[in-house]
């Protein structure tokens, strides 16, 4: 069984033969579905982004799921779908290993039958290209948006101490059989305590930054039945639980106490993960103080950041930095976050409130920016500053291209 080849102009590769020789083209391998907006397939749209307006070829192998997407230079194959699975929740599920099962043929496919300068694999895809490889050692890049044993840890059958130490043998051999490794931020300390020779760099992702007009802001409050001093507090991402909603959902008395004209909003509910919430606002009983918005089109968001006088990320778990950190910034909005290491690797005192994982330090921080407009719009400042010199799309560009460069060449050198 062979990958449902379609390309970004709708015609169909040829289906055999070495195809391509005289273009080099970038093989990118994303076990997600694509297009969806979410983390990581996020993440990889930036990427293609990038490599095709630089004009540089990829193929793009990834799930039969998602929405299509038409870039210059782009062809998009799709792996079968015989079970019919029309979605894949955020993580570890049997719909994913089923969907990781068949990209073995396509992947194995398309290294027979085209010339590829580089593979840009993503998380579990990588294991499958660096076994697949060996009998022609492509350059390889391994995009490590998480660390497999961490993720898995939030499962029950992966917490035992075997499950973990399998796993992370499994993580230390993947490290030693590419030829880079790019990661979410925060975590390549991670990466070079485990194999200290392999070249790492961090994501530095440009934010979502768009001009948004008062009278769009003042549209949305209207449809949120917000009024227009009401203050607002917005969370914008996913609700899976290592997000840390419920820390934020305890700390909304503890802020209605101090300034009862405060709404929070939620944004990113889907079906299975708004339920949890729900249940949460419920025994908190601040269901009328919180506007619950189902999950947006990425170039909605920045609407949502406008409207916010301050942004939250209640995160405490896991190594990686939240990719809505960089939206935030990008917003110039004052941003109270969790203290953790993954915050710290982009965040620090002087561009955002920094507090312990408890609901009473949390409302501190919110109460804390709200009453001080001042430092609220010096923080919010600093953070547009800070993202726009060191993580917007020109620097991202440099970063993306030197990547490929550096992974081509075999150069650990950045």
């Amino acid at each position: 069984m062979t990958a449902r080849d379609v390309t970004a102009a709708g015609a169909t590769p040829k289906p055999t033969g070495r195809a391509d020789e005289s273009v080099e083209r970038v093989l990118v391998v994303a076990p997600e579905p694509f297009y969806e907006d979410r983390g990581t397939p996020i993440a990889v749209r930036e990427v293609l982004n990038v490599l095709s307006e630089r004009e540089i070829s990829v193929d793009l192998l990834t799930y039969p799921i998602g929405e299509p997407v038409d870039l210059a230079g782009l062809r998009t194959f799709r792996i079968p779908n015989p079970f019919g699975i029309r979605s894949v929740p955020i993580g570890f599920s049997l719909r994913k290993l089923l969907l990781d099962a068949f990209m073995v043929l396509p992947l194995r496919r398309r290294l027979r039958t085209t010339r590829y300068s580089c593979i840009h694999a993503v998380e579990e895809a990588t294991f499958l290209a660096a076994v697949l490889r060996r009998r022609d050692p492509i350059p390889l890049i391994y995009d490590m948006q998480s660390s497999l044993p961490e993720q898995l840890s939030l499962m029950p059958v992966f917490r035992g101490r075997f499950a973990q130490r399998m796993l992370r043998a499994c993580e230390r051999w993947l490290l030693r059989n590419v030829d880079l490794v790019v990661c979410s931020t925060g975590l390549a300390d991670y990466v070079r305590r485990i194999e200290p020779q392999r070249p790492v760099c961090e994501w530095r992702y440009a934010g979502h930054d768009v001009e948004v007009f008062p009278e769009e802001v003042d549209l949305l409050r209207k449809q949120l039945r917000i009024g227009p001093t009401t203050r607002i507090v917005v969370y914008c991402g996913t609700f899976e639980g290592y997000q840390g909603l419920p820390t934020l959902v305890d700390s909304i008395p503890l802020v209605k106490r101090e300034l009862p004209d405060t709404v929070f909003v939620l944004v990113g509910a889907t079906g299975h993960t708004s339920r949890p919430l729900e249940r949460a606002l419920s025994r908190a009983s601040v269901g009328n103080d919180v506007r619950v918005v189902p999950r947006q089109p990425r170039e909605q968001i920045p609407k949502y950041l406008a409207m916010a006088d301050v942004v939250v990320s209640p995160r405490h778990e896991g190594a990686n930095l939240p990719l809505k950190i960089f939206d935030y910034m990008a917003a110039g909005k004052p941003i109270v976050a969790i203290d953790t290491p993954s915050h710290r690797s982009v965040l620090d005192d002087d561009c955002a409130i920094l507090v312990d994982a408890t609901p009473e330090a949390l409302a501190r921080g919110i109460v804390s920016v709200l009453r001080d407009p001042e430092r609220a719009e010096r923080i919010g400042k600093r953070a547009r500053c800070l993202a726009h010199s060191g993580f917007g799309s020109t620097p991202f560009v440099d970063f993306v291209v030197d990547l490929h460069r550096r992974a081509e060449t075999r150069d650990p050198r950045p």
